[in-house]
């Protein structure tokens, strides 16, 4: 007679389990197959532009340089030396998979893989914030799938593997710290910022999340503070890492190659300068996604308006100006918006900001201020109008992404 309440009981926690994200895992899954089969491209497989991989082998040699040039790779030439040029956080990863692979790493599949770990960290991060199934799952898809980062995950280039792998860190990071689990928050942070540099600017954030609930939950000053103290500790230690590699590589704790390409060390070219942003501004913000080529109308393919190609940022803009005119911008949100605008302008100082691409990639960056701002918000559920700017965003991403890789 005990076997009936025992059933039914398995049946009520099967009931009250939220298959959400399994969902989600279903839907991308399916549809990578089918795009990827309609564009005649491997959804799992290698690249040639393995760069990671290629630290990763030289880690398990012993070495740090590489053995030869790569011209087509961005290397970074010190010393007449040949070096990768990037963070070496996205090496990790693929040391271990070299163990299976070798030099034949599922580059495409890692790009995915990152990104659907983001997309599924927002989505948890949003229901703990009281956000209804559907809104959370729908502000995931327009943070992570519906723009311009949805081109990337088509391609495990080393460009696009520090980009979205950064992504993946940073939301995991936000997540966590919004769970209050602030020293793997900052672990995950300082992972982060050995993907993309410049996503230090995103600590702030982090700090600000940290004080809010440690003022939500009384806790004093004194005690908040030795609670962060593991968390730093950790930080500091992987950025040592960082310091103590880029010292062995360039003499220089500071410097993690990209000044030692041929076109900055010695072609004239200058990686960052203010006299850059004027031009990125037209391009990068101003810009129109198409322009006539004759009597045909084509994607721009070297950058349009991040607005335009990552339109999450026009659903975080209405809530900002919705907030301001109803007095509900709260110091977190000062700050977040301060934050975005500070890292937007040092990515706008960047000479190329991106090269050939769909829409705005670098500020695939600024992505987890916008999941920020949605779990800042006081309104926990998207509207219509956020519902109607997911749909156009994600049939956007789609012929964006198919367009750049047919062209």
């Amino acid at each position: 007679m005990t076997t009936v309440p025992k059933i039914f009981n398995f049946l009520q926690k099967i009931r009250k389990t939220d298959w959400t994200p399994l969902l989600l895992i279903w839907a991308l899954s399916v549809f990578y197959c089918f795009f990827c089969h309609y564009l005649q491209i491997s959804a799992l497989g290698h690249t040639g532009y393995y760069t990671y991989t290629l630290q990763a082998l030289a880690w398990r040699n012993g070495q740090i340089a590489l053995l030869r040039d790569y011209p087509w790779l961005e290397l970074a030439i010190y010393e007449g030396r040949y070096y990768v040029s990037f963070p070496p956080v996205p090496s990790i990863p693929l040391f271990f998979l070299t163990f299976l692979f070798n030099d034949k790493t599922p580059d495409a599949f890692l790009v995915k893989l990152y990104v659907l770990i983001g997309c599924l960290s927002v989505y948890r991060l949003l229901r703990k914030k009281e956000y209804d199934k559907l809104s959370a799952a729908g502000a995931a898809l327009l943070c992570s799938f519906a723009g311009c980062l949805l081109s990337m995950t088509t391609n495990g280039a080393v460009w696009y593997q520090a980009q979205t792998l950064g992504y993946c860190m940073t939301m995991l990071s936000l997540m966590l710290a919004l769970s209050r689990h602030m020293t793997p928050s900052l672990f995950f942070y300082a992972l982060s910022v050995g993907c993309r540099p410049f996503n230090v600017v995103f600590g702030f954030i982090l700090l600000v999340i940290y004080i809010r609930e440690c003022r939500n939950s009384s806790i004093s000053f004194k005690k908040a503070c030795i609670r962060l103290i593991p968390g730093v500790v950790l930080g500091l230690c992987v950025a040592a890492g960082y310091g103590a590699y880029n010292y062995a590589r360039y003499g220089n704790p500071l410097e993690f190659g990209h000044n030692y390409l041929p076109e900055f060390s010695f072609q004239g070219g200058i990686q960052f300068s203010f006299n850059h942003i004027a031009k990125n501004c037209k391009t990068f913000i101003l810009s129109m996604p198409f322009t006539k080529n004759g009597e045909n109308w084509e994607l721009r393919r070297f950058g349009f308006s991040f607005l335009i190609a990552s339109p999450v940022y026009i659903v975080m803009l209405v809530r900002i100006i919705r907030d301001c005119i109803f007095r509900k911008m709260s110091m977190e949100k000062l700050v977040l918006c301060a934050c975005f605008i500070i890292q937007l302008i040092m990515l706008l100082m960047h000479r190329t900001f991106g090269g050939f691409q769909f829409g705005a990639r670098y500020t695939c960056d600024l992505l987890p201020y916008a999941a920020a701002y949605f779990a800042f918000s006081d309104r926990k559920r998207m509207n219509v109008f956020e519902w109607a700017v997911l749909a156009f965003a994600a049939v956007f991403a789609v012929y964006g992404a198919a367009q750049i890789l047919l062209s």
